[in-house]
């Protein structure tokens, strides 16, 4: 499952940039609360929906690593055939799996976005147009920032936000989720070719163990 350099360095590149916004925003407000009695009041919040953003982007950098655990008993029994029916079948169970997320990250993200939620119990069947509008709530304590005042002409019928919309900070769902979705698409592109068999961490204590004993 080997890609380009550019794609390779795309998530990794995104989660540190993540960890080293929380670092600085954490640092700062330890040391603007110590040394200078003050703090940055939005620093938490901030903080907060960037472990959020970190968490669920992670989700799909797990898969594209194949570094989810799982338990392989039954498939390392197999043939190699019967090994493939299986993994086609719990790939299948991922794909509906985080189809349905995808559903319910755009039905809870789209009414912040001045969108209409989707209907239908499990999967989309149209639009639902009476979606009730959400596109004013905002964060707590998140200033706004300059280069969104875009948004309120967008999606605020030209109301001025005085703290920066949630529809940012939820972003995060169909974002994240719609990348988990496309990393199990790859998957099943990868294994159906024959260039993978497996969508977990294979033998992975095993290898730890044997590892440990060579060292000791």
């Amino acid at each position: 499952m080997s890609a380009p350099a550019y794609r390779r360095g795309f998530e990794e590149t995104v989660i540190a940039v993540i960890l080293g916004l929380m670092t600085v925003v954490t640092f700062a407000n330890v040391i603007l609360r110590y040394v200078f009695n003050e703090s940055l009041i939005w620093g938490l919040e901030v903080t907060l929906i960037l472990f959020a953003w970190l968490v669920v982007f992670g989700i799909s950098y797990g898969v594209r690593m194949t570094a989810h655990l799982g338990v392989d008993a039954i498939t390392g029994m197999l043939a190699p055939r019967g090994r493939r029916v299986l993994v086609l079948i719990a790939l299948t169970v991922c794909l509906a799996y985080a189809m349905l997320l995808m559903k319910g990250a755009w039905d809870y993200w789209a009414p912040y976005a001045g969108l209409w939620q989707t209907e239908g119990r499990w999967f989309p069947t149209g639009f639902d147009t009476g979606t009730r509008d959400r596109a004013f709530y905002v964060t707590d304590q998140v200033p706004m920032l300059g280069f969104l005042r875009f948004l309120e002409d967008w999606i605020n019928m030209g109301e001025e936000y005085d703290k920066l919309p949630r529809v940012i900070p939820y972003a995060i769902m169909p974002i994240g989720v719609g990348l988990f979705l496309f990393r199990y698409i790859q998957v099943a592109i990868h294994i159906i070719r024959g260039q993978s068999d497996s969508l977990i961490v294979s033998h992975e204590m095993e290898e730890e163990v044997e590892a440990a004993r060579i060292e000791d």
